[in-house]
């Protein structure tokens, strides 16, 4: 049975760690994004053809499935306000490694440790936001990621700018990560301080990992993280592949930025609104809704390639999958029957799949024929969204 926790006005506390929670997904968006514009110079001094370009990126979600799974165990130990802020010392200097590799090697070991310390990241911001989230009562983790996205767009901006006036690559990405651990550093006596489970109401709290984990909830797992995928495949190929594929269609080095920036601007405004449209309306029918912007928006910007619309393409698609990911981590932590963590543990290790997948995936096809093809990933991610999205909740309930 579904249990709801009593829902409060927020005082103090819970309003210094909703801005605290903000500001950690804010540096987590900004700290990685600023390399992202300097992917083809990265490529181009290195001499990647596109396989090898994407098989080193990909060594970042390498990095995050081996490590995803310790999460809980340091949540549990150190507490999620402080594995989420600290860790972004871990993330920054991977960074800083990345822009001094000097070979495909380095560069693909830098990534690793990147993908491996965001892993861990990643799950501690999102569980201290949904303690933040149990207390207010309702949804807010879409505003958490709409404020991820800020800091996307913002770090995207930075690393156009960068590569505009062709700033080295080792003092821009050594100040963008300092300025995102100095941010991060700052905000975390704002955290919720006490135990991880004090605001589960029930005998959640009280079960062992893995205990609950029927044939039901493993279908629903699954489910959930393929959801999540859908997400971060779309998301990576802006990331990815956006300031690439943008260059070979005759942009710039400066506009080459504006297709993940396009996305992420998007999809911030889509989890500005996501929070009272699934309040609203519910995940299920926000999720199907999405399926179909991405569907139809990257399809027809693949379709009919131009720089413009191609940007638009990215920018419809950013919408689409605004609201995937809060979904899936959602719906996996209300899972009755499992200890607190768990299903948000597993989605997101589940999550990273797609990270790993869809770096060298789209760059195999690109290479067999071209990236134009290898994109399509990105509206076939869209209909299976369509197709899964009867998994999630109708309405909304937060415990």
């Amino acid at each position: 049975m579904t249990q709801r926790t009593t829902a409060v006005l927020p005082g103090p506390t819970e309003r210094r760690a909703r801005t605290g929670v903000a500001l950690v997904f804010l540096t987590n968006g900004l700290v990685f994004a600023n390399v992202l514009p300097r992917f083809p110079q990265i490529k181009t001094d290195l001499a990647l053809s596109n396989a090898q370009f994407g098989v080193a990126v990909a060594a970042m979600p390498v990095g995050a499935l081996l490590a995803g799974l310790t999460a809980g165990a340091l949540i549990a130990r150190f507490r999620s306000s402080r594995v989420a802020s600290f860790g972004m010392a871990a993330i920054a200097l991977g960074m800083v490694l990345v822009a001094f590799a000097p070979s495909w090697g380095l560069f693909a070991a830098a990534m690793f440790l990147v993908g491996a310390s965001d892993a861990i990241v990643d799950v501690a911001q999102n569980a201290h936001g949904l303690r933040v989230q149990r207390r207010y009562g309702r949804s807010i983790l879409n505003s958490f990621h709409a404020l991820w996205s800020v800091g996307a767009v913002a770090g995207g901006l930075m690393g156009s700018a960068a590569a505009g006036i062709a700033l080295p690559l080792g003092l821009h990405l050594g100040l963008s990560s300092l300025l995102s651990v100095v941010i991060a550093l700052s905000v975390h006596p704002l955290l919720l301080p006490g135990d991880e489970d004090a605001e589960r109401t029930g005998d959640q709290g009280a079960r062992r990992p893995w205990t609950g984990l029927g044939p039901r909830t493993v279908v629903l797992l699954l489910a959930f993280g393929v959801i999540a995928n859908s997400g971060t495949v779309v998301e990576d190929s802006g990331s990815t592949w956006a300031a690439i594929y943008l260059e070979g269609l005759g942009s710039g080095a400066a506009v080459a930025g504006f297709g993940f920036v396009a996305l992420q601007g998007c999809q911030f405004v889509g989890r500005v609104l996501g929070d009272r449209l699934v309040d609203r309306f519910g995940q299920r029918a926000v999720a199907r809704t999405g399926g179909g912007l991405v569907l139809a928006g990257m399809g027809l910007a693949l379709a009919f390639p131009t720089v413009p619309g191609t940007i638009a393409g990215f920018g419809v698609a950013g919408f689409g999958v605004a609201t995937l990911v809060p979904a899936a981590m959602t719906a996996a932590d209300r899972l009755p029957g499992l200890a607190p963590g768990t299903g948000l543990t597993v989605v997101t290790w589940l999550m990273r799949v797609g990270f790993l997948l869809s770096p060298p995936v789209v760059g195999v096809i690109a290479d067999a024929t071209r990236l134009q093809v290898g994109l399509l990933v990105v509206p076939l991610a869209g209909l299976v969204v369509l197709v899964l999205a009867a998994v999630l909740p109708a309405r909304s309930g937060h415990r």
